[in-house]
């Protein structure tokens, strides 16, 4: 698991000049700029142009992205053209199904800038290995959980049960690539009992992170992805006792009543890497 600190992923319509100046100064990892499902058609322009200047002026608190309208889509070019010129740092593309369009959209992209491809089609799903492994500038996959249960026809579920078996293939297409894993959005705005079970969930899979709608569900994610503190204390108990030198040449030993092993040990010194 990589040590990119990306708990909470939320969203701004880009749209909203109030919305974009907010995410100044919010406590997400990750504030997105939406061009797509959040811009009505005859907003598109005004909104990426929003955009473009927010991303040139730059002063953001968390690290800023812009998710663009499909390629397939009258303003997808556009977006990509004018996000190469401000100089983005990171793009999220929707409704990714194929590595060529990894390939199409890292072709625009300033150099260094990132990749998030959006899996919410039953056809991503199928060809999710081969966006994985695209490779150009793709950094991270993220689950678009409304689209894809919208085609799915999946019903309703409090423990997303009919997701399952997407959850852990996207979390074990990303880990195959050192790619990030986003887990898809809670449309409950109101409901955070509900909304830190889910992401408890996601993390559960192994996600790094959960996409979000709204800034009242900034701190439940950012608690649900963070090192409790008794996990932090085992951590710090598992190194210490590899470092003792009567654990020297073994390959597992006990720890507060439980057999640990060397990838225990790794496990411990990424989890205070990512407790900071």
């Amino acid at each position: 698991m990589r040590a990119d600190r990306v708990r909470s992923v939320l969203y701004l319509p880009a749209s909203n000049a109030r919305a974009v100046e907010k995410a100044r100064t919010l406590d997400c990892d990750v504030a997105i700029l939406d061009l797509e499902d959040a811009v009505a058609p005859e907003a598109k322009a005004e909104a990426r142009a929003t955009a473009a200047a927010a991303v040139q002026a730059g002063g953001f608190g968390p690290r800023l992205g812009v998710r663009i309208n499909g390629l397939d889509t009258p303003w997808g070019l556009d977006d990509l053209a004018a996000l190469k010129a401000a100089g983005a740092a990171l793009i999220v593309a929707p409704k990714v199904e194929t590595p060529e369009t990894v390939h199409a959209i890292t072709a625009w992209l300033p150099k260094g800038a990132a990749l998030w491809a959006m899996i919410e089609t039953p056809r991503a799903l199928l060809t999710l290995t081969e966006i994985a492994e695209a490779g150009g500038a793709l950094d991270g996959l993220m689950l678009g959980v409304n689209d894809l249960a919208k085609a799915l026809g999946t019903g309703p579920s409090p423990d997303r049960e009919p997701f399952k078996p997407w959850l852990a293939l996207l979390v074990a297409a990303a880990r195959t690539h050192n790619l990030l894993a986003i887990d898809g959005v809670y449309n409950h705005i109101d409901d955070t009992d509900g909304l830190a079970a889910e992401a408890a969930q996601g993390r559960l899979y192994g996600f790094d992170g959960k996409s979000l709608i709204h800034p009242s569900q900034i701190a439940p994610a950012n608690a649900a992805f963070s090192p409790s503190e008794a996990e932090v204390e085992q951590a710090r108990a598992v190194i210490a006792a590899f470092a003792a030198p009567e654990a020297e040449g073994l390959g597992a030993i006990r720890v507060n009543g439980a057999m640990v092993e060397r990838l225990h040990l790794e496990q411990a010194q990424a989890l205070l890497v990512r407790a900071g």
